[in-house]
Parts: structure tokens; C-alpha cells; sequence
């Protein structure tokens, strides 16, 4: 695609919000098609098959102790693996009620696009327990999962029965046509969505990210965005995350979790930042703003826990079909974030 921008004798700033916008955002959401299509071509055999109804009687009585359904369980596993299937999972459930609270806390679960971020800080800054600091944020994201779960059922008072009335079928071949039309609509629905609500938030991302008062801009520090990492310096400093540009990676985080690690590469000047030299050249930037081991966990939890990235929110705020319930989920997602990652950092600070 640049090759034929540049081929065309495009304007730069053209080029830019082609191949680094459209296609980087819309792109980057396809390449998640097989995963989806194998994702629900499974479901539909699980449910065809009649299998699907035990699972969620045999978690009901676990899950209920937190107020959800055990229907709540796949989602909620899916969540490990990528949000947005996870989210559409969560039509299964019937209720409307447990829907939204199973939407609510499964991008607390660690999908895999957080862990280049685990996998760079935790080497960098605790390189001898690198894999107890990268497990125990999968850890911390489902006890927070728990904990709201738990709050917003005894908070939340509801009329409808928490009793689960399921059928039991007996187990059979699925039928291939059944399972075919199935798949065929979630997939037509995945793909509908990745061509209005996610171009369009790709455009808007970028144009934060690339332009600024003097137009399209080549360094990222006249942009938009670094305009806003340094109004919320003061929000982020009690986190331990006062300095622009990592406040502008997490801005850039909001696209795809894994473009945080790619955006500290890009604003701190290193070329191959997953290299050891490359680790050891970014720890030493870093540790000149007095970011060290604390404000690296915090990071860390704060990217676990704030605003999934834009393609599950299009795909929340088309399940729920409420654009004012997403928004307040999203707001919702950054001020847990927020809490945990300050709590980290001020007891971290005094600890270590």
C-alpha cells in the first residue's frame, strides 16, 4: 500500500493516514478473521451439540457466589484471548442484566495484546522474577473482575431471579447447516463492524496522533496527543507516570494494547526496543525521569485495567446498543485504572 501511495505521488500526510491509519486500524482488526471464525465455528458446535448448556450449569454455582451467571464463564475465558470475541460471546446469556455486568468485566481479563507490554517492562525492570511480575497481572485482572462483580451485585438490586432455568439437551451430531448459518452471521456482523465504527475511529486516532495547530506533523511531540499527555501529567503523576510520552503511548494503546510498546519505541528514539540493548538503552531513559521498578508495575497495571482498545469498545457499544452505557463503561475502565495504579505506587514507593 505505501508502495503504491508513493507510486501515485501522494501527499505525504495522504500516505500517513492511509497506510498508518485505515489500513494499520481497519487491518489490524482483520487479521483477527480466522481467529473469529474458528472462535465461533467452535460455539456453534458446542452449542449444536448440546454441550454448551452443562458447561454453564456446572460453573452457575461458582459463578453465582459473585452474582453471575454461569453462562458468564466462557466470555469471561475468552477474555484471555482477545476482548472483542469475548464480549460477543456474552450474547448468550439471556438476561439483559448479566449481559452488561459480564461486559462490564471482561476486558479486566488479560487478552493477549497486553502481554508485549508484561513481557518488556517486567524483563526490564525485574528481570530475575520477570514471569511471576507478568502472571501476577493476570492474577490481579481477574481478582478486580471478581471484585466489581461482587460490588455491582450487591449494589445493583434487581427484580429478575438469579435462579438459572436451563434445558438440558441430549448430546447430538451439529448439523452442518445450522452451524454454517451461524457462523456466516457473527462473522458478516465482525466484518460489518470493522468497516464503519472502526475505520472511523482509526481516522480520528490518527488525525490526534499526526496533526496538530500547524497541520499534519512529522514529530509526534507538536501532535494533538502530546498536547493532551501534558494536560494529564497531573492526573498521572500520583500513578508514577508523569511524563508526556508515556501518557501519549497509552493514548496510542487505545487503538491496540500492543502499540504501547511500539510508541515508547517511537517517542523515546530507539530503534529495536525488544532487543537487549535496546531494553537496556529505554531502562536508562526512563530511569533518567525517575521512572524505576515501581512506576513500571504501576504502568503495567494500568494498562491491564484502563479502556480496552477501540475495536472491543465498537463491539460493546453494538452489543449493549447504548452509546451513553459504553462511554460510562469506558470512564468507568480509566478511573479503576487510575485507583489501582496510584494504590500500587504510593505503598510500592514506601515499601521500596
Amino acid at each position: 500500500m505505501y508502495q503504491m501511495m508513493t507510486g501515485i505521488h501522494a501527499a505525504d500526510w495522504i500516505t500517513s493516514l492511509v497506510v498508518d491509519g485505515i489500513v494499520a486500524g481497519v487491518g489490524g482488526i482483520l487479521t483477527f478473521l480466522p481467529n473469529i471464525f474458528i472462535l465461533f465455528l467452535a460455539l456453534a458446535f458446542l452449542e449444536d451439540s448440546g454441550y454448551m448448556a452443562r458447561v454453564a450449569y456446572v460453573m452457575n454455582e461458582i459463578m453465582g457466589r459473585v452474582g453471575l451467571s454461569g453462562k458468564a464463564f466462557l466470555p469471561m475465558l475468552l477474555g484471555f484471548g482477545c476482548t472483542v470475541p469475548a464480549v460477543m460471546a456474552a450474547r448468550a446469556l439471556p438476561s439483559e442484566r448479566d449481559r452488561r455486568r459480564t461486559i462490564l468485566i471482561t476486558p479486566f481479563m488479560s487478552c493477549s495484546a497486553r502481554l508485549p507490554i508484561y513481557v518488556l517492562f517486567s524483563e526490564m525492570f525485574f528481570p530475575n522474577h520477570a514471569l511471576i511480575a507478568a502472571y501476577s497481572l493476570y492474577i490481579i485482572g481477574l481478582m478486580v473482575a471478581i471484585l466489581i462483580a461482587h460490588v455491582t451485585h450487591k449494589m445493583i438490586k434487581s427484580q429478575e431471579e438469579d435462579t438459572l432455568l436451563i434445558e438440558l439437551p441430549e448430546y447430538k451430531t451439529p448439523n452442518a447447516r445450522t452451524v454454517a448459518i451461524y457462523v456466516w452471521d457473527k462473522v458478516k456482523d465482525y466484518l460489518g463492524k470493522a468497516g464503519t465504527t472502526i475505520f472511523l475511529a482509526s481516522i480520528v486516532l490518527w488525525f490526534v496522533l499526526n496533526t496538530g495547530f500547524h497541520g499534519f506533523v512529522t514529530d509526534v511531540s507538536q501532535s494533538f496527543a502530546a498536547m493532551i499527555g501534558k494536560v494529564l501529567i497531573p492526573v498521572l503523576t500520583p500513578a508514577g507516570l508523569g511524563d508526556w510520552r508515556i501518557a501519549v503511548a497509552l493514548i496510542s494503546g487505545l487503538s491496540a494494547k500492543e502499540v504501547v510498546v511500539s510508541s515508547f519505541s517511537v517517542l523515546f528514539g530507539i530503534s529495536n526496543i525488544n532487543s537487549a540493548a535496546g531494553m537496556v538503552e529505554l531502562s536508562g531513559l526512563l530511569g533518567n525521569v525517575g521512572f524505576g521498578g515501581v512506576n513500571a508495575y504501576a504502568l503495567m497495571i494500568f494498562c491491564l485495567l484502563y479502556s480496552p482498545c477501540i475495536a472491543a469498545v465498537a463491539t460493546i457499544k453494538k452489543e449493549t446498543g447504548s452509546l451513553r452505557w459504553t462511554l460510562g463503561m469506558v470512564l468507568f475502565q480509566l478511573a479503576v485504572a487510575w485507583f489501582f495504579a496510584v494504590v500500587v505506587y504510593q505503598i510500592g514507593s514506601l515499601i521500596f
